[in-house]
């Protein structure tokens, strides 16, 4: 398990990386969208050689059988990268970062609540809801100032 851990901790520190790099190139071209196109490209090689390396393309066969709800999960990255490459800048990665970790706090904690999209069911306790409360005010106050 400790490497599931190390793994999503590197996952979350590309996070502000990503934004911080996509804003600037947005700035940097003077287009958001097109910094956010030139993301994906890269992102897409970058899956489409992992996808190759690890099995070949087998199971996109199998995507016409998955239920479609599935497939949002492209526009909500999507969003996300469209929004934080306009907005960082204007908003700063930090305050820009808060917002969406303040988000995925509340999201998570609905998606394990309800055991959503097959997710392993925890539900929502004092406990839980106490963690979560920290964590937002810990994120709270490193963007105060």
């Amino acid at each position: 398990m400790a490497h599931y851990a190390i793994i999503m901790l590197l996952a979350g520190v590309g996070i502000p990386l990503l934004a911080a790099l996509n804003a600037a190139l947005g700035v940097r071209i003077a287009s958001p969208s097109a910094a956010a196109t030139v993301l994906f490209a890269i992102a897409f090689l970058a899956s489409a050689a992992v996808m190759m390396a690890t099995g070949g393309p087998q199971a996109l066969a199998k995507i016409a059988a998955a239920p479609r709800h599935l497939l949002l999960a492209g526009l909500f990255v999507a969003f996300y990268v469209l929004s934080v490459t306009y907005i960082a800048p204007h908003f700063g990665i930090g305050n820009a970062i808060f917002f969406v970790l303040l988000g995925q706090l509340i999201s998570a904690a609905a998606i394990d609540h309800f055991g959503l999209f097959g997710a392993r069911a925890a539900p929502l306790d004092l406990a839980r809801t106490a963690g979560i409360a920290m964590m937002a005010a810990g994120v709270w106050l490193t963007q105060r100032g």
